[in-house]
This record gives structure tokens, sequence and C-alpha cells, in this order.
């Protein structure tokens, strides 16, 4: 049996609409091996649940391809369920699934297929770890840069913004507190607090590091900028302020403003409408 067999672990699904809990989801799965995700196409979901998909398949697969803990994503055109489909190519070691997909189908194909067979428990993906920057001055032949936000709902046009951003060096998130968040869109928000959003956002392959801001206001990240002392500091062009363009002009740091293009057959993507408020 080769390598990749022996480390080769399964999750299955749709993947249409991801929470902070399965981004602890894949990072659990990627702790016992190679994470291989197969992932269910459009029509797939159709069949199997009579709906229509929230994010559309391309949409989902460069999703799926940007987070760290997934090692390779595949389409699946045809299903079933509760039985993995056969590859030549990826002979599945473990089968992950969380509490809400365990069934004894599911575990009934695995013996007699002599796949192991793991469930993730709720307590351990409702657990989001402590986490401590550490934003020392680093040595590296790159640059680094820095970007902020609220982050309250990752979606595709996020990940392509951190994509293009990474192209400029290392790239550094700062993540807006749960404080700082109510202060300046009002009651009801964050959806998600901070050490889920941060945890999200470190999942994505592109972010060197996510790490909560201690200020307020548009430059709530203003102790950690000096901490980190960035080339340069990135936003759209919804992000753009005044006060961000005086604040890097007054500590030499270059002030880039990309347009808020989605990926290239992408459809356009915007928190507020993903959160209804």
């Amino acid at each position: 049996m080769t390598r990749a067999a022996l480390n080769t672990v399964v999750i299955y699904g749709g993947f249409d609409d991801l929470w902070p809990v399965n981004f602890r989801f894949f990072e659990e799965a990627a702790k016992l091996g190679d994470v291989l995700a197969l992932l269910w196409s459009d029509d797939v979901i159709k069949k199997a649940t009579g709906k229509t998909t929230k994010f559309p398949q391309e949409e989902r697969l460069y999703l799926l391809e940007s987070i760290r803990y997934i090692h390779k994503v595949i389409v699946i055109n045809d299903v079933q369920p509760d039985a993995l489909p056969t590859l030549p190519e990826f002979k599945p070691a473990i089968w992950v699934v969380d509490e809400q997909n365990d069934n004894a189908p599911k575990k009934a194909f695995s013996k007699a297929n002599n796949i192991k067979y793991h469930v993730l428990k709720n307590d351990t993906l409702n657990r989001f770890p402590d986490y401590v920057p550490d934003l020392r001055k680093t040595v590296s032949s790159r640059k680094k840069v820095i970007v902020t936000g609220c982050y309250d709902w990752l979606h595709s046009g996020h990940v392509r913004f951190f994509e293009e951003v990474s192209e400029f060096g290392n790239l550094y998130v700062s993540i807006g507190s749960d404080k700082t968040i109510r202060e300046l869109k009002g009651k009801g928000h964050p959806m998600f607090p901070q050490n889920q959003r941060r945890f999200v956002v470190q999942s994505i392959k592109y972010v060197k590091q996510a790490f909560v801001a201690t200020g307020s206001g548009q430059l709530d990240a203003e102790q950690q900028i000096h901490q980190i002392r960035p080339d340069i500091y990135a936003v759209n062009e919804d992000g753009d302020r005044p006060e961000k363009r005086e604040f890097c002009k007054a500590n030499g740091i270059e002030y880039v403003v990309l347009k808020r293009l989605p990926k290239p057959g992408l459809p356009q993507r915007q928190s507020t409408t993903l959160r209804g408020f």
C-alpha cells in the first residue's frame, strides 16, 4: 500500500454553507492524515436533497481548495450518501464524519471495505483553541502586508482578496474585536464571535497569521501594526478610508487599494447579504 493510501482521510458531502464549526471539522480531520474532500456536484445535491445549492459548485470548490487543512478536492457526480465512491487513484484509510452525519450504514460500509470510521464529536468541534499571536519582527525575503476587517461570514470574495494580497508578501490579517464591530456596525453584530472569526481566517492557506485587534475604530489594529511593521497596508474599495491613508503616510507604509472583484467565473459576494442583516 502506498503512503498516500495510508494517509488518506476522506470527508464527503456538499459543503454548501460553511460555518466556523465546519472549519474545526477540517482541522480535526487533518490531524488524522491527508484530507481528501469528495465534493458533491450541484446535480448530486439536488438529487439527494431536492434543494438547489446556496453556493454553486465552482464556488464551493474554490473555497475548499483554499483551506489549509484540505490536501485535495475531487468533485463527485454520482453518489450514494452512505457509501464512498470507488476512486482507483485513492484508497481511503479513514472516513471521517461529524455526529450529525454518523449512521449505521456508513459504519457497515467502512467495516466491509476495511476503512477506519471516525466520528468527530460536537463538543470537540465547538471548542475553538485559545490563541496568542506572535507578532515579533521576523527575517524574511518577502515583504509583509496587512489587511483589516470584520470577516463575519467568510465567503469567496474574502478568499479572493486574501489570494490577491498574498502576492505582495506574507499576509497578516487583523480581525475586528466583537466590541469594535458592534460599535462600527450596530446592535446584532457580529454574527460570529471574534475567536471563531479569527480561526476561520487563519484556516485560509494564503494567510500567514490572523489575530484579533486590540484597539477600536477604523484603526483598531494600530498597536499590532507597529509590532508587525508591515511594508504594505492593503484594502479593497469598500475599506478605503482617509484615516487609513493618513496613518500609512505618517508611518511610511505603502497604501494599496484593490478593486473588489470576485474570482473569475464566481459571483460577487457580500457578508451583509449572506447574513441577512
